[in-house]
């Protein structure tokens, strides 16, 4: 979607998210990627794409169990909403909307293609088609890169 549609359809984003975002509490504690003894079990996205973050979550938890989930750094929560501009770009990101998530960011970075990325590995399918099958999008298969990124499609 392009930066238009994405405002007739979420709003234009905000420093605060005022007006659109709205708290789910998560099925399972996620690990902060940055401090990962420190943990949360709420997020913040936006109002419209809540129920969809739920369901890919609670997938991924029966898929995986909560010891697998651990196991394969699927907890490591690197962020939701961030109001910002894309990086290398002026356009706004989809996290400036809470639509977007990245996951283990440590091990798919931004630059690292899917080839080497962590979640590029087969035991790590059935999530990326749990993602998709909510209708978001893959940084893998967006850009065969960024594999910490999930973003909603329409």
């Amino acid at each position: 979607m392009t930066t238009k549609q994405l405002i007739a359809k979420y709003g234009k984003p905000t420093v605060d998210g005022a007006g659109y975002l709205t708290t789910i509490n998560l099925p399972y504690k996620m690990r902060i990627a940055w401090d990962l003894d420190t943990t949360v079990s709420k997020m913040r996205c936006h109002k419209l794409v809540a129920d969809k973050f739920l369901a890919v979550f609670n997938d991924i938890l029966k898929e995986y169990g909560i010891e697998r989930i651990k196991e394969l750094e699927i907890d490591i929560f690197g962020g939701c909403f961030n109001y910002r501009k894309m990086r290398q770009g002026n356009d706004w990101s989809r996290h400036s909307w809470g639509i977007a998530i990245d996951l283990s960011p440590a091990n798919n970075g931004m630059n690292t293609p899917v080839s080497k990325a962590q979640f590029g590995k087969p035991e790590y399918k059935p999530m990326r088609d749990i993602f998709k099958k909510h209708g978001f999008e893959w940084g893998g298969d967006l850009w065969n890169k960024d594999c910490m990124h999930w973003q909603i499609s329409s």
